[in-house]
């Protein structure tokens, strides 16, 4: 198996922003903050000092340039460039491009290199002072069993619609695993199905399993489930996921298997077989991931088992970043925080009596599925419009899904698939 180079993202995937921003919607992209001149200075030599260094080629409007040649990086307003940067730091970057102050022919190949050096960005001097710069999570975004669900709504209610514009048919929206590389739209229910065979294979679902999924999705994996004569209680805190998934069951002639069910995973009742939740982990917080996994053991059966698929980042940096508010926190998952392969470990010790079967990581095939969805969105930007999102939400997904597979490009990011077991009782 080989893997594929990102294929570079053209001018033409790059809607340009309307002038004005819609400054109802957009606030914080619409006005540049204001940012005194030392501000400015001080960002503008940070930005050198990351960058100078990089496989990049930086280009400013007076010609000047940074890097050491590479994917390019064209910042067409350094002056609001560096304000954001200066003070908001890499909510800046994110909320500077989506205003369209900085652009990048290769999205992709620019956001991997990056990736690539995100310990060695920030000056070592600044890294230690980071409490002191860096923006605090804010409290209203805590996964509380309230503010799970406005979190949660924030993401997968914006319109069932636009998911399906982008996934393939089996609205699908996790990490797929394909038989090789480069891979091809028309190949990802496919490679979807073979990530949920899997899964359900570790867990051992069959004929009279009692399964619960914590985390519906549009309900594939109960579909697949229930086909395989399985009982599947499935929950979600999405009310657009839910309707939408309770159809396909009904559709599907197995309304009498699957129990579709709008619930926080903290409320779940009853004793199952099984377990599967699949990128869930992610939308916890690391505030109550103990409480996740405690759940996963007080509702597994002795000699039940669990399959895990989660997003995964390097321990160090978790540890650095997980007080931080961060760009895919404030515009795209509320409260989220990725794991560490470290911490999963450490709490399932500490707090369950579970134990770590098996665990099998496969970052580059979220590369490919990652593509696979950014062309896509691209390919329909019209029928975005359509849906009602403008220029601004367009530039924020692309850069969403961009900045995500540049993660599993560089290795920075990775994502596993667990299986965890209960001893049975003696």
């Amino acid at each position: 198996m080989t893997t594929a180079h990102p294929r570079p993202t053209t001018r033409t995937e790059e809607a340009a922003v309307p002038a004005p921003v819609d400054a109802g919607r957009w606030p914080d992209v619409a006005a540049v903050p204001k940012a005194s001149w030392p501000v400015r200075t001080v960002a503008a030599a940070v930005v050198r000092h990351a960058l100078g260094g990089l496989p990049l080629r930086v280009r400013f409007p007076d010609g000047t340039t940074l890097g050491l040649g590479g994917p390019l990086i064209e910042v067409r307003d350094p002056d609001a460039f560096h304000a954001r940067i200066g003070t908001t730091g890499l909510i800046g970057f994110g909320e500077s491009y989506m205003a369209g102050e900085w652009d990048a022919p290769d999205l992709v190949g620019a956001l991997t290199v990056l990736a690539a050096h995100a310990a060695d960005l920030v000056p070592a001097p600044l890294q230690r002072l980071r409490r002191l710069w860096a923006l605090r999570q804010p409290a209203a975004q805590r996964n509380t069993a309230t503010g799970a669900r406005d979190n949660i709504s924030r993401h997968y209610d914006l319109s069932n619609d636009l998911f399906a514009l982008f996934l393939d048919d089996t609205l699908t929206y996790s990490s797929a695993v394909f038989r090789g590389f480069p891979a091809e739209h028309a190949l990802l229910p496919a490679a979807q199905h073979r990530k949920i065979d899997r899964l359900l294979d570790l867990a051992e679902v069959g004929e009279g399993t009692r399964l619960l999924e914590i985390g519906t999705g549009w309900g594939e994996l109960a579909l697949r489930a229930a086909a395989r004569g399985a009982h599947v209680t499935s929950l979600t805190l999405s009310r657009e996921q839910r309707d939408l998934a309770r159809q396909r069951v009904r559709e599907a002639g197995l309304a009498d298997r699957v129990a579709i069910e709008l619930c926080d995973y903290r409320e779940a009742e009853g004793t199952y077989d099984a377990i599967v939740s699949v990128e869930m982990i992610e939308a916890v917080g690391a505030e109550f991931w103990p409480v996740y996994f405690r759940t996963l053991d007080d509702r597994l059966a002795p000699g039940g088992r669990v399959a895990l698929q989660a997003i995964t980042m390097p321990h160090d940096r978790m540890l650095a970043s997980r007080d931080t508010h961060t760009w895919i926190q404030k515009y795209i998952f509320p409260g989220g925080l990725l794991p560490s392969v470290e911490a999963v470990d450490e709490i399932v010790r500490e707090h369950t009596g579970l134990g770590v079967t098996r665990r099998d990581a496969f970052g580059a095939h979220y590369a490919e599925t990652l593509r696979l969805w950014r062309e896509r969105f691209t390919e329909r930007a019209e029928e975005v419009d359509d849906l009602g999102f403008d220029a601004v939400f367009r530039r924020l997904w692309t850069f969403y899904l961009a900045y995500s597979e540049a993660g599993f490009r560089s290795g920075y990011l990775d994502v596993q698939q667990y299986l965890f077991t209960k001893e049975p009782t003696r």
